[in-house]
């Protein structure tokens, strides 16, 4: 079975398991709603596209970074902990941090991962050089954070607030929309210089 297969199916896999002993399993439920529809998006890809192996690895890296935020519902993904036993220190003892960032990671890298698939989705169905397809391909990032960030105000309108909380782990944050597009900007300018001239190989 090809390795690009065996890395979709353990992602369709890791779904369900992230059930298990979860906190926050309705809130868990919502945030798998875009991975089911991003697992089933990679397939039809594989299957009808063929999209390169850079694009298809930064999707999945993508999903993955996803999953583990999902499964602690973000506001609670035990990073520190994590450093804790390892280290014996925290990153919020370092940087002297007073929220979990997790999802400030995640919409980094919307930026960095998701600059490859969409470069490379412009070059093929649009017809536009590298150069264009890296610059559009900015845009696209901000435009699908930004239609992300309407869909959170608008569960957070339509269910109860400490559920919205939980699910869109803003931690009290009013500036919480403007710093996740923010770093998702910063994150595909981070990338853009190595794809002004990349051109797509499916393999």
């Amino acid at each position: 079975m090809p390795k690009r297969s065996l890395a979709i199916i353990a992602t369709g896999i890791a779904i369900p398991l992230s059930f298990i002993g979860a906190a926050y399993p309705n809130e868990l439920v919502l945030q798998h709603v875009p991975t089911v529809a991003g697992v089933a998006m990679l397939i039809i890809a594989v299957m009808r596209f063929h999209p390169s192996n850079l694009s298809l690895g930064c999707c999945v890296a993508f999903l993955w970074l996803h999953l583990i935020g999902a499964r602690w519902i973000y506001s609670y993904v035990p990073y520190d902990e994590a450093m804790q036993f390892l280290t014996g220190h925290t990153l919020s003892e370092f940087f002297d941090w007073r929220r979990n960032h997790y999802d400030r990671l995640v919409h980094f890298a919307s930026g960095c991962l998701g600059l490859p698939p969409l470069s490379e989705f412009l070059q093929v169905f649009c017809h536009v050089t590298p150069l264009a397809g890296a610059c559009l391909a900015v845009v696209c990032v901000l435009a699908i954070g930004a239609a992300y960030e309407v869909i959170e105000w608008q569960i957070a309108m339509t269910f109860s607030p400490a559920m919205a909380e939980s699910y869109n782990g803003q931690q009290g944050d009013i500036w919480d929309a403007q710093k996740d597009l923010a770093l998702a900007w910063l994150g595909s300018m981070i990338a853009l210089p190595f794809f002004l001239r990349w051109r797509p190989i499916g393999e």
